[in-house]
C-alpha cells in the first residue's frame, strides 16, 4: 500500500537536520516514517544547489577546512538523495513565477510540488513565512509529524488496483529525460526511439524482429493481414479473452472459431484445437491469458501438422517464460500490448509484433505505414499503425526496470498463492511447472461473485472481472463466429472469475489485508 501523504522538504529543514541536530528530532522522525512507508519525502531540484552552497558555507563558518567541508557536504547530499525523491523544476514559467512570488526559491519548490498529483501534499519548512503560492499548506517538522501520526484509517483506505502512480514516481527521472529528448528533437513519428525500442525488445524476447505498432489490437490486426487472412477464412482462438482477439478476425472478413479453455489455467485447451481445423482454417491464435503462456509446444505441433501459422496473443504475458523461452518468441508471430496497465506499459496506447520470419516482418513493417515499401509507393493494403515516438521513449525508460518488476510480480503471485492455500472455496489459477506467470492480473474464482464483490467493496478492496461474458455470448459475435464443441468451461469460468489488486509496488501488508477480506467474504 503506497503512502498517500507526501511531504516536500524545504532546504531549511534539511540544514537543521545536518547542522543543528538538537532541532531535528521531528525531522528524523519524518525520515523514519518514510522508511516505514507512511509517507513519501521529496525535495525540489531547485533547492539542491542552494542546499549545497549554504551547507558548505556554514561548515566553513564553524572552522571546518574548505576541502573537508565540501567532502562532508557531498556525503550528506548523496545520503539525502538516497532517502528522498526529487521533484523536477520543469513544467512552469520561471518569469511568471518570479513576478508573483515573495521568495523565488520558495515559489520554485511550491511550483514543483504541483507534479505530485495523487494523495495529500504538505510542504515542511522551518521558515514561518514560507511562500507556498497559496496552493499548499506548509508546516513545521513537529506539526508535520503530528499530521502523519493522526489516527490510522488504513483499514478503511482504498487500495490501488494497479498503482501506476507509484511506478511513475520510481521511474520519474529517466521517463522525464527520455520525454525531454523527444520534445527537443521533435521527431514525433518514427523518431530514433522507435528503432531503439525495437532493437531492445527483439534482444529481450530472442525474436529476430520486433515491429512496434499503435496498440496491441493493431499488432493482432497487422499480423493477420501479413498472413493474408481475409474473407471466408477461419482463425481458431479462445472465447475467454478480451474482445480484440476476435474483433480483428471479423474486421478482415474472417470467422473466429472458438475452442474451449482449460478451467484451471483459463488458457485455450490445446487438445481441442485439432478437431476445429477445417480447409478454411488460416491460423491458430492462442491467448496467454492473465500472464501465463498457453501450451505453445502442443499448439505449434498441431499447427505444423496442418502447415498453419500460430499467432500468440501475448498482450498480458510479455516477460513470461515458457520452457526457458520468452513469451512473444514461442510461435510464428507473437503480439503484445503496451496499454498502461500491462506488465510493460506506456502512457497511452502501444504494442509490438515479434517474429523471426523475414518475410512476415517486412510485411508487418509495410502494413503499419499504409502498405508503403518506400515513400508514396504502396505495395500492399495497410493501416496507420505506427507507435508514437513519445510512447516508445516511455517504454524505453520502463524497460530499464522491467526485470526487477517481473521478479516482484513473480514474488507477489507466489505470496498470493501461499496465502490462499488454505482457502478451498477460492480456486486459484494453476501455473504449469514448465512456465511462469507474470500476473498481469491475479485472478481467482468464487461461487457467488456478486456477493463477493459487494463484500470486498465494503472493505475498500478494489476488484475487476476479466472477463464476465465470453465472446460467443456477445451480441456482436453471435452470427460471425463458429463454435467447435462445448464451451462449458468458458461459460463457467466467466461467471466466477474475479481479479485482485496486482502490481509490482503492492506491499506485503496490503496483500495480507486483501486476503483477509477474501477469506471473510467466502466464509
Amino acid at each position: 500500500m503506497a503512502a498517500n501523504k507526501h511531504l516536500v522538504l524545504d532546504a531549511s529543514v534539511i540544514l537543521d537536520l545536518w547542522l543543528r541536530p538538537e532541532r531535528a528530532m521531528a525531522t528524523e522522525a519524518l525520515f523514519a516514517s518514510a522508511e516505514q512507508g507512511r509517507t513519501s519525502l521529496w525535495v525540489s531540484a531547485a533547492s539542491l544547489p542552494t542546499l549545497e552552497f549554504v551547507a558548505v558555507r556554514r561548515c566553513k563558518e564553524q572552522g571546518i577546512d574548505p576541502t573537508v567541508a565540501r567532502s562532508l557536504v557531498k556525503r550528506l547530499m548523496l545520503d539525502l538523495l538516497n532517502r528522498v525523491r526529487v521533484l523536477s523544476n520543469r513544467g512552469y514559467e520561471q518569469a511568471e513565477l518570479y513576478a508573483k512570488s515573495t521568495d523565488f526559491e520558495d515559489a520554485q519548490l511550491a511550483a514543483s510540488a504541483r507534479s505530485i498529483s495523487a494523495g495529500q501534499v504538505c510542504i515542511v519548512s522551518s521558515d514561518a513565512a514560507f511562500d507556498a503560492l497559496g496552493e499548499f499548506s506548509f508546516q513545521r517538522p513537529k506539526q508535520a509529524l503530528e499530521w502523519l501520526l493522526q489516527e490510522s484509517t488504513s483499514e478503511q483506505e482504498t487500495l490501488s488496483f494497479i498503482d501506476l502512480a507509484a511506478q511513475q514516481v520510481a521511474l520519474r527521472p529517466q521517463i522525464e529525460r527520455n520525454i525531454d529528448i523527444v520534445l527537443h528533437h521533435g521527431q514525433y513519428i518514427m523518431g530514433p526511439e522507435v528503432k531503439a525500442l525495437e532493437e531492445k525488445l527483439a534482444e529481450y524476447s530472442g525474436a529476430k524482429h520486433c515491429i512496434t505498432v499503435a496498440s496491441g489490437t493493431e499488432a493482432l490486426l497487422i499480423s493477420l493481414m501479413a498472413l493474408g487472412v481475409g474473407a471466408g477464412d477461419e482463425v481458431i482462438t479462445t472465447p475467454f479473452t478480451f474482445v480484440a482477439t476476435a474483433e480483428v478476425i471479423v474486421l478482415l472478413g474472417a470467422k473466429p472459431v472458438f475452442v474451449d479453455i482449460e478451467p484451471d489455467t483459463c488458457n485455450i485447451d490445446a487438445s481441442r484445437i485439432e478437431a476445429a481445423i477445417t480447409p478454411k482454417t488460416k491460423a491458430i491464435m492462442p491467448v496467454s491469458l492473465y500472464g501465463q503462456p498457453a501450451d505453445m509446444d502442443e499448439i505449434n505441433a498441431i499447427a505444423a501438422k496442418y502447415k498453419l501459422p500460430v499467432i500468440e496473443d501475448a498482450a498480458q504475458s510479455f516477460g513470461a517464460e515458457y520452457k526457458g523461452r520468452k513469451s512473444c518468441n514461442l510461435s510464428t508471430i507473437g503480439c503484445t500490448s503496451f496499454f498502461p496497465s500491462k506488465p510493460l506499459g506506456c502512457y497511452g496506447d502501444g504494442g509490438a509484433i515479434f517474429t523471426s520470419d523475414d518475410a512476415i516482418a517486412l510485411a508487418c513493417r509495410e502494413i503499419r505505414v499504409h502498405g508503403q515499401s518506400k515513400r508514396y509507393w504502396h505495395t500492399r493494403i495497410g493501416v496507420g499503425g505506427r507507435m508514437d515516438t513519445l510512447q516508445c521513449a516511455v517504454v524505453l525508460a520502463k524497460l530499464e526496470r522491467f526485470n526487477e518488476e517481473i521478479e516482484q510480480r513473480l514474488k507477489l503471485g507466489a505470496r498470493y498463492q501461499r496465502l490462499l492455500e488454505d482457502v478451498p472455496a477460492v480456486p486459484r489459477l494453476v501455473v504449469r511447472s514448465d512456465r511462469n506467470c507474470v500476473w498481469a492480473q491475479f485472478t481467482i474464482q468464487v461461487p457467488d461473485r456478486d456477493a463477493f464483490l459487494h463484500a470486498l467493496t465494503a472493505a475498500n478492496i478494489p476488484t475487476a472481472v476479466h472477463y464476465p461474458v465470453p465472446l460467443h455470448r456477445q451480441p456482436a459475435y453471435h452470427e460471425s463466429c463458429r463454435v467447435s464443441g462445448s464451451l462449458d468451461c468458458s461459460d463457467l469460468v466467466a461467471s466466477r472469475v474475479v481479479s485482485l489488486p496486482m502490481h509490482p509496488y503492492l506491499e506485503q501488508r496490503a496483500q495480507e489485508r486483501i486476503i483477509e477480506a477474501v477469506v471473510r467474504a467466502v466464509a
